[in-house]
């Protein structure tokens, strides 16, 4: 990791995100760390229970150990520390849900706070963005830990690719887009070429599109995204929004 991070030739257009906090209190991951600035990390929930249900953990990596590795790297690293927020509507939005984050958040001490939404398309159909007022009330619990930002879009290096099919692959593997979002990544290929590029790889079986949040994204074909019927199966059990807001 140091090395790709030292590597001359890369240029990073937005912070470097880690999401394994949990293996941020050894010795070799903080050393290879130390040169990424800014760092971004993930938090979305303050107690176990909540984290279990919008992250979805591996079992060997529980919450207490995800909060220890982040609340004990800022001593080990002296570059601009941010803390990222995704919010899920009835999950982590709450008036009950929202002063653990914040308390989480406090003993990490970051410089900034991003305050975040869905933007790839989730796993499962249930999953929304919050309403205004889940937007309003993060801003007002989280905001008073440090600056409460949006995060900046990041720009996509593709000047090591000359095959525009390997490039669409390579990408939406990591990270799925919208048409309109990989027309604009690949302007530098002339318009229709993208459409004409997807259309080839769907047919060979490489991509498939998923629709989530409103809006078709394209993904590599590895990825599986479960239909509605069997998505709902999997929606967590919540009291009524009620109750959650007044922390019944």
């Amino acid at each position: 990791m140091t090395d790709f991070l030292m590597d001359p030739t890369r240029v990073f257009h937005s912070p470097f995100r880690v999401s394994t906090a949990t293996q941020r209190s050894r010795s070799q991951v903080r050393q290879a760390l130390a040169v990424a600035d800014p760092l971004l990390v993930s938090l979305d929930a303050g107690e176990a229970g909540l984290h279990r249900k919008v992250n979805r953990p591996h079992p060997n990596a529980p919450f207490d150990r995800l909060l220890h590795g982040m609340t004990v790297f800022p001593e080990f690293y002296r570059g601009m520390l941010w803390v990222e927020v995704i919010l899920v509507r009835g999950l982590n939005d709450s008036q009950q849900a929202l002063p653990a984050i914040a308390n989480a958040v406090g003993r990490i001490q970051p410089d900034a706070v991003h305050i975040n939404l869905p933007t790839r398309p989730p796993a499962e159909t249930w999953v929304e963005p919050p309403d205004e007022e889940g937007l309003v009330r993060a801003t007002a619990i989280l905001g008073d830990l440090a600056p409460e930002v949006r995060p900046a879009q990041g720009a996509f290096d593709l000047s090591g690719y000359e095959d525009i099919a390997y490039a669409v692959v390579a990408i939406i593997t990591r990270h799925p887009m919208r048409l309109q979002e990989l027309e604009l990544a690949f302007s530098r290929w002339t318009p229709g070429r993208v459409a004409e590029a997807l259309s080839s790889l769907e047919a060979r079986g490489r991509v498939h599109v998923v629709e989530r949040l409103g809006s078709r994204y394209w993904s590599a074909a590895s990825a599986q995204y479960p239909e509605e019927k069997g998505s709902f199966r999997t929606v967590p059990r919540l009291r009524p929004r009620k109750q959650l807001d007044e922390g019944a």
